[in-house]
């Protein structure tokens, strides 16, 4: 019988909270690669992201065991894999009536730490070449359609009726780190707008606390964790507290998909803010979307 990815998934990441670990707290460390496959060296998009960070390797070079072999190394005896999930476009054609629609799927990988025989790519020193703070200023002033930013509010939060961001005024907070991470945030928030994205939990906002509010925080949460490692700087809107874990394992425990398609909503909110242009097939899932790495 096949697995549900999407319990697959969930059940990983509900580990890692029960672990103490939030998996999107920092996409990254410090400055350096994101998560990318050896052979394509395509970095992994969505939750995928999320989850290959988590494992905590030094290396962000990702193989499969078919990838390993070739390579004429090999897995390491004991070693465990990690799922990297991925859309497959289904077609189904009745008559003269075709249609085509995505299922989600997963495979296996593993870290280059847990393989032998394989040659360690050097890493390039992003974080050296790079201002973090020029480069958040410029993905913020870059923003398509970008809503109203205003400073010197208390509290942080997105006021859908103006299509405003409200922040504090930036000396306020601890680090520059935190205040660009707390504009991540709600400016992902803004993508939901009806004029962007039209997001359910911005378009149809909810109540506090209800489904619809908790999982476009989620997405929030996420889509602030992937602009933050774009730019190279430590996300900083977590709240790791044991309540905010605890409410948040309730929910994806209820909810099998609900991490997959908060990663996914988050990917597509990133890419709207950075202004890159994606197909379907990308807006449909958000996340690695072919099997060519297996």
């Amino acid at each position: 019988m096949k697995s549900d990815v999407y319990q697959v998934i969930t059940d990983r990441v509900v580990r890692l909270l029960e672990s103490g670990t939030v998996p999107w707290h920092k996409p990254w460390k410090g400055g350096g690669e994101a998560p990318r496959n050896l052979v394509s060296r395509k970095a992994y998009r969505g939750i995928n992201l999320f989850l290959l960070h988590a494992a905590r390797y030094a290396s962000p070079y990702w193989i499969t065991f078919r990838q390993a072999q070739a390579l004429g190394g090999q897995v390491r005896k004991g070693e465990h894999s990690f799922p990297v999930v991925f859309w497959k476009i289904i077609e189904d054609r009745v008559k003269d009536d075709e249609k085509r629609f995505p299922l989600l799927r997963y495979y296996s990988v593993f870290n280059i730490a847990q393989c032998d025989g394989i040659g360690v790519p050097t890493l390039s020193e992003v974080d050296e070449k790079l201002d973090p703070i020029k480069e958040c200023e410029e993905v913020v002033d870059g923003m398509p359609s970008r809503p109203l930013i205003t400073h010197g509010r208390v509290g942080a939060f997105y006021n859908i009726l103006r299509d405003e961001v409200c922040v504090p005024i930036r000396d306020s907070f601890e680090s520059a780190e935190a205040y660009y991470s707390t504009l991540f945030h709600e400016l992902t928030h803004a993508t939901g707008h009806r004029s962007r994205l039209d997001r359910p939990g911005i378009s149809q906002a909810d109540r506090f606390g209800s489904d619809l509010y908790s999982r476009e925080e989620l997405i929030a949460e996420m889509g602030a964790a992937f602009l933050c490692g774009h730019c190279g700087i430590s996300n900083r809107t977590v709240d790791q507290s044991a309540s905010y874990i605890q409410s948040w394992l309730m929910r994806l425990k209820n909810d099998r998909k609900l991490v997959v398609q908060a990663a996914a909503s988050a990917q597509k909110a990133c890419d709207f803010i950075l202004g890159h242009e994606v197909g379907a097939r990308e807006l449909a899932d958000g996340n690695e979307s072919s099997a060519t790495d297996e």
